[in-house]
C-alpha cells in the first residue's frame, strides 16, 4: 500500500512516533542519524539508527541502540559524538536517563561507527556493538535533573582564539520542566565531567525573560556551534535555543562568543525557521577528516574553518505537547512526525544563511512523489503585488498556498478542503529589502520546506494531502513577474 503522507527524502520513523531528533554524524559521505522515538502510543522512548550513504535522502533504518534497562521508564535526547578506537571509528552517544527519581545524563559507547549496521527481524533488537558506560553528569547541591546534552569535541579551536576552551564542551539543562536552567560542563576525555555552573549572558537577548530575574522562559534542547562570519571573517558561537511560548515552540539563534560560562551576545535572538512545524534544531559533529562538502580538510588556514554547518530540524510545531494520535500519518499508516531534510547553514553578517543539500533536484527527479519547484522573480512590496504558489492535492484541490507579496512570505494551510486547519492563521516572514529574489518550495510527502532571500528566510509546514501533492501552481498579480522557474517532481 503506498503510503501518502510518508516522505521518501526525509527521516521518518518505521513505526511509532519519532518525539526527536537526538544526533547526527557525518562519517566522510555517510550520514548518521540518532533519533527519539516511541514504536507504540503509549509507551517507554527508544533511540534509533538511521544511515544514508553518499546523500542524506537515501535512508535506511538499523537496528536501534538504546532502550530503557532495569529502573529507567525511558531514553531521551541528547547528542552523539565521533571518538577514535582502537584502529576503529567509533562514537559516545550522551542520553538523557529518566527514572522515578528524576534525570541524569548518560554514556554509551558505539563500537565501530559503520555503515554497514545491523538490521534485525526482531523490531525491538538492539545493536549489540552499543555498551552503556556510566552517568557522567547527575543530581549535586543547587543543580538537578541534568538532561539535553549538547556535547562539542574539541572545542578549542585550531586557530588561537581568546574564546577558545581546551578540550570538549557540554551545554544541558538543569531543574524543572517550566524554569528550567541551562549550564555548562567541560571534559578532557569525553568521559569524566566537570560540571562549570550556570551559563550566564552579557548582552541583550532580544527575547522576554521570566519573572525570575536572569532565568530564560522555558526552554529546551539548547545546542551551540561555532561558524566563521563571512563578513568580518571572526569566529562565533551560535547558540541555538528551542523557547515553548503559549503551548507553541519557537526556535532561533543567538551570534556571540562563550568565555567560561558566560555568553556574550553580539546578535540578539532570531528565529531559524518562521513555518508551522520546526523545532529542537540539531547540528551536525563530523569525524576527522570530514567536511560537508566531501573533501578532507587538513588545512592550518583559519579561513578554511567553521564556514558552514549542517542542521536538522523536527517537523513539529508544538513539541512536547503534540497529541500524535491526531495525525492522519499515525491513524492511517502507523508513523508520525518527520526530521528536515539537512540545512547548509553559513555565517553572513551575523545572519544565519540556510540552503538545501547538494543532489536535492536529482534526488526529487529520482523519486516516486516528491516535488521540487525554484522561482527567480521580481515582486515590488506595493498593494496588489504577489507571487502566488498553490499547492494541489490529488484531485486538483488548492490544499497549502504560499505567498510572496515583496516584503512578506507567508504559507496558508487554512485554504485546504480539509477542514483541519480552517481556522488557523498563516506563518509569516519578514523579508529583505528589495525587488528581485528566488523562492525554492519542497514539497516530500506531507513535509513543506520554503527557501528564500538567498537561504535568509526558511519556513517549514506539514501538509495532509488528500492523496498526495499532484502539482504546484504559480501565478502573479500585480507588479510581480516571475523571471525563470523550474519544476522538478518524480520521474
Amino acid at each position: 500500500m503506498t503510503e501518502i503522507h510518508r516522505p521518501e527524502l526525509h527521516i521518518t520513523p518505521e513505526r511509532g512516533v519519532l518525539d526527536a531528533p537526538a544526533g547526527v554524524l557525518l562519517d566522510g559521505n555517510d550520514w548518521h542519524v540518532f533519533y527519539q522515538y516511541r514504536p507504540e502510543v503509549p509507551g517507554p522512548a527508544r533511540w534509533a539508527h538511521t544511515i544514508s550513504q553518499g546523500d542524506p535522502f537515501s535512508w535506511f533504518e538499523c537496528d536501534d541502540v538504546l532502550a530503557p534497562v532495569g529502573g529507567e521508564l525511558t531514553v531521551r535526547a541528547g547528542s552523539v559524538v565521533p571518538i577514535d578506537g582502537d584502529g576503529t571509528q567509533d562514537a559516545n552517544l550522551y542520553f538523557t536517563s529518566v527514572t522515578s527519581g528524576g534525570t541524569n545524563i548518560q554514556l554509551a559507547k558505539m563500537n565501530e561507527l559503520t555503515a554497514d549496521c545491523p538490521l534485525s527481524e526482531e523490531h525491538t533488537a538492539l545493536n549489540p556493538a552499543i555498551n552503556r558506560v556510566s552517568a557522567v553528569l547527575e543530581n549535586q547541591e543547587g543543580f538537578q535533573r541534568f538532561r539535553s546534552p549538547c556535547v562539542v569535541p574539541n572545542w578549542q579551536t585550531p586557530i588561537n582564539r581568546e574564546a577558545g576552551h581546551a578540550g570538549w564542551l557540554m551545554l544541558a539543562l538543569t531543574g524543572d520542566a517550566e524554569t528550567p536552567t541551562p549550564v555548562i560542563a567541560t571534559s578532557q576525555d569525553g568521559q569524566s565531567w566537570d560540571f562549570q555552573g550556570e551559563l550566564e549572558f552579557e548582552g541583550e537577548l532580544g527575547l522576554d525573560l521570566s519573572p525570575e530575574e536572569g532565568q530564560l522562559s522555558t526552554i529546551v534542547a539548547p545546542r551551540i556551534l561555532r561558524l566563521r562570519d563571512e563578513v568580518d571573517g571572526e569566529i562565533y558561537d551560535i547558540l541555538l535555543l528551542t523557547l515553548e511560548r503559549a503551548g507553541v515552540d519557537i526556535s532561533g539563534y543567538l551570534v556571540g562568543t562563550l568565555r567560561g560560562t558566560t555568553y556574550h551576545v553580539r546578535s540578539g535572538f532570531r528565529r531559524i525557521d518562521h513555518g508551522h512545524d520546526f523545532t529542537r534544531p540539531r547540528n551536525t559533529n563530523m569525524t576527522t577528516g570530514t567536511t560537508l562538502r566531501g573533501a578532507t580538510n587538513n588545512s592550518t588556514n583559519p579561513a578554511d574553518y567553521y564556514t558552514e554547518a549542517a542542521l536538522f530540524g523536527f517537523i513539529n510545531g508544538v513539541g512536547r505537547h503534540d497529541d500524535p494520535t491526531q495525525h492522519p500519518s499515525l491513524t492511517d499508516e502507523g508513523w508520525a512526525n518527520a526530521l528536515t531534510l539537512p540545512r547548509m547553514i553559513s555565517l553572513q553578517d551575523g545572519l544565519l544563511y540556510q540552503t538545501p543539500p547538494a543532489g536535492l533536484p536529482e534526488a526529487i527527479s529520482a523519486s516516486e512523489r516528491a516535488h521540487g519547484y525554484t522561482v527567480l522573480c521580481e515582486v515590488p512590496a506595493d498593494e496588489g503585488s504577489a507571487l502566488t504558489v498553490s499547492l494541489m492535492d490529488s484531485n486538483g484541490k488548492e490544499t497549502a498556498r504560499i505567498t510572496h507579496s515583496g516584503d512578506t512570505l507567508s504559507i496558508d494551510r487554512s485554504v485546504g478542503p480539509s477542514d483541519r486547519y480552517r481556522d488557523e492563521a498563516p506563518a509569516v516572514a519578514e523579508l529583505a529589502d528589495g525587488d528581485s529574489d528566488s523562492l525554492t518550495i519542497i514539497v516530500d510527502g506531507s513535509t513543506v520546506e520554503v527557501f528564500a532571500d538567498g537561504g535568509c528566510v526558511a519556513m517549514t509546514s506539514r501538509v495532509y494531502f488528500d492523496g498526495g501533492c499532484s502539482a504546484i501552481e504559480a501565478k502573479t498579480t500585480g507588479h510581480a513577474k516571475i523571471e525563470r522557474d523550474w519544476h522538478r517532481s518524480a520521474s
